[in-house]
């Protein structure tokens, strides 16, 4: 039984991850619950453009996605990514591995308050997601209801420096 509460989490870029494995992770129905943006259907090329994407934000920003892995075993991706002024921090993980969502969340916070770029991280939250709790204890304020690329979320903010 794999425990994804425990094990050496370390960060990966996106496109040392098979393609196969990307698209099986975002083609779980699970996931399109709690993803608005999610309306397509994951093909090959799709994946191509969403890791070409998510490598474009680091070249431009300097900062972006990683690929998530537990003892060597891709869990998920996710990461920052700058919307306007703000560093939006979110996360997608397998849905066998929710449980490793704290431990790579504090990991990449630790990497937020390092960098002095990032005042505080933004998090947009679906309005499908019934448990605040972890965000709340982490220090993050609700902010309220936005409307982002057409679906409404809701958006929590953490300072870096606390």
């Amino acid at each position: 039984m794999n425990n994804s509460r425990t094990g050496a989490i370390t960060f990966a870029r996106l496109p040392e991850i098979p393609v196969g494995e990307l698209m099986a992770h975002m083609s779980d129905p699970r996931l399109a619950r709690h993803m608005p943006l999610l309306t397509f259907t994951w093909d090959e090329a799709r994946i191509a453009d969403f890791v070409a994407a998510k490598e474009a934000s680091w070249q431009r920003d300097g900062l972006g996605h990683w690929a998530f892995l537990q003892d060597g075993r891709y869990v998920g991706w996710g990461g920052f990514q700058k919307e306007g002024d703000e560093w939006d921090f979110g996360l997608v993980l397998r849905p066998d591995c929710f449980g490793a969502g704290p431990a790579i969340t504090r990991q990449a916070l630790a990497f937020a308050r390092s960098d002095p770029r990032i005042p505080y991280v933004t998090f947009l939250l679906p309005p499908s997601r019934t448990r605040f709790r972890a965000f709340t204890s982490l220090g993050a304020t609700f902010v309220g209801e936005i409307d982002y690329q057409g679906s409404r979320f809701l958006k929590y903010r953490l300072l870096a420096a606390v």
